[in-house]
């Protein structure tokens, strides 16, 4: 059979997939846009499988080339959040009743891209039932490195004698802190502009990251303002929480000694 531009992006069941659950007009862009967020999730943690790959295979045109499609995705997310600021309070509130316990809190896709990227935190899985499908893809990601723990083995293979107890530490803890590390990022900024970069673009994601988070935890006070969050979340407080969470510390850490 011939594909055409409908059957191979099956755009009879994507347009298909809008059900709203009332007569507002603007709970259609709220259902789109977390669709398109979901799709862009999707997308990103596609990206981090390259990316892994890239570091670990001392690849560093792909890794970089990467890391700029993520950053791209991620000022896409954040540009999405004005779209969905055209949206007033007064909308939201006339169908907010209808999500019922529907919440943004249960986007399994956003843990995961938090995951991959090295966000690990204890209890992870507590909200997951045993044996279901987002469970085992949790459990799956927790698995494997990080994007810090693969950036640790590119600094190894291109010389730089980070610990060896880094290198071998359970991948499902949070990554730690360490002096040691930032001596080798010290010197890498003072003398290797081409790791220099690397080390550069991966400050730009989690900037890129906590921006996102910024925009959307001031999209919702817009919106409930300090309200509970829907699906019986803390909401706003909740989000502030959450806010220059940094995915890799000593990246940070070391601009005060440079």
């Amino acid at each position: 059979m011939v594909k055409t531009y409908t059957s191979y992006l099956r755009v009879d069941e994507l347009i298909d997939l809008q059900t709203p659950a009332s007569e507002d007009h603007d709970e259609m862009l709220f259902i789109v846009i977390h669709q398109v967020y979901e799709l862009w999730f999707k997308q990103v943690l596609h990206e981090t499988t390259l990316l892994r790959r890239s570091l670990e295979g001392n690849d560093r045109p792909l890794a970089l080339a990467t890391l700029k499609r993520i950053l791209t995705i991620f000022k896409t997310l954040v540009s999405q959040v004005d779209i969905l600021e055209t949206m007033t309070p007064v909308s939201f509130a006339s169908f907010r009743h209808r999500l019922d316990t529907a919440s943004g809190f249960q986007s399994v896709q956003f843990r995961e891209l938090e995951i991959a990227l090295g966000h690990r935190v204890p209890g992870v899985l507590e909200r997951m039932p045993e044996g279901s499908d987002e469970r085992r893809r949790v459990e799956e990601l927790l698995r494997q490195p990080s994007i810090y723990d693969s950036f640790l083995r590119f600094l190894v293979l291109n010389g730089y004698g980070v610990p060896e107890e880094l290198l071998t530490r359970e991948v499902n803890q949070p990554s730690v802190e360490d002096e040691r590390v930032r001596t080798i990022l010290i010197e890498i900024y003072r003398t290797d502009p081409w790791n220099r970069e690397v080390c550069e673009r991966l400050v730009d994601l989690d900037e890129g990251l906590q921006e996102w988070r910024y925009r959307h935890v001031k999209m919702v006070q817009r919106t409930i303002g300090m309200k509970t969050g829907t699906g019986g979340s803390a909401g706003v407080e909740y989000l502030k929480n959450t806010l220059f969470r940094s995915l890799f510390p000593d990246l940070w850490a070391i601009r005060a000694s440079l």
